[in-house]
């Protein structure tokens, strides 16, 4: 059974929004939302750590996917996480979700149901930090992607610096200037729509929040090494502290063997801190 869940009323969330109780899928909590941000049902994952202490908060990795629904011709990030036992050896909760359409993390300009930045921010992050031990606090909100999900993963960490703590992406094509690649043009919709989510000016406009402590983590490349050696040259040149690492090239894939040292980045204390 559905249950509307009081937190998201409370954080802004449409009274249309439903979350189920969670259902077990190949050792991974499931639930199905519903909400006026998407078309149809989404789903959320949950991989938590087998033992947690009690009382104890833990940061959430947000794994962000690159295709629609649950497709998964670039594998699957969670199904990766598991069989890393990333979450256990972490101490971290990993959270996926779905999106009824190709994920750019953007609001379309028209239409209500592709409302992908709104449906995150109000629906999927409120309900973990209601439901799951997760530290509620910038530092515990963490952004994993790769390609359109690496995108998203610097977008919304770069529209939202006082929500999300840092941001990894993996072979991403974050110098695209213009919609339309990549089935992209769909979701924006519009130039004008574009230019707010465009990660290059969000950089520019927002490089005073990120001159302190490496938020952002650049890595590595199968198809769009340009892309991230110009990020980082930009970055470089705004002064703006960041993790990059120049390859190795691996396949355009979340089983190529990059998301442990992703996650690793995300969860490393900073530098005079403990963990």
């Amino acid at each position: 059974m559905l249950a509307t869940l009081s937190v998201l009323l409370a954080l802004g969330a449409s009274d249309d929004v439903s979350v189920s109780d969670a259902k077990t899928e190949d050792g991974v909590l499931v639930h199905e939302v519903r909400s006026p941000y998407q078309s149809g049902t989404t789903r959320v994952r949950v991989l938590r750590p087998d033992t947690i202490e009690k009382g104890k908060k833990c940061p959430v990795v947000y794994v962000l996917p690159v295709e629609a629904g649950t497709e998964n011709r670039y594998g699957d990030g969670m199904k990766e996480v598991k069989k890393l036992d990333l979450h256990n050896a972490l101490q971290a909760i990993f959270v996926s979700t779905t999106f009824s359409h190709l994920p750019w993390y953007a609001d379309h300009p028209t239409k209500p149901e592709v409302r992908q930045e709104t449906y995150f921010l109000k629906v999927v992050v409120p309900f973990v930090e209601r439901a799951y031990p997760a530290r509620a606090e910038p530092s515990g909100r963490l952004l994993l992607g790769f390609s359109k999900s690496g995108w998203g993963a610097f977008g919304l960490l770069l529209r939202h610096p006082d929500t999300f703590g840092k941001a990894a992406a993996w072979d991403a094509p974050l110098m695209m200037d213009a919609p339309g690649k990549y089935g992209s043009g769909d979701i924006f919709a519009t130039t004008d729509n574009f230019a707010n989510y465009r990660v290059s000016k969000l950089l520019e406009a927002g490089r005073a929040k990120f001159q302190k402590g490496p938020r952002l983590i650049l890595l590595g490349y199968g198809n769009f090494r340009d892309h991230h050696k110009q990020a980082h040259e930009l970055m470089d040149g705004l002064k703006i502290a960041h993790e990059y690492r120049d390859g190795p090239p691996r396949k355009h894939d979340w089983h190529s063997g990059w998301v442990k040292e992703a996650a690793e980045l995300l969860l490393a204390a900073p530098k005079g801190e403990k963990p």
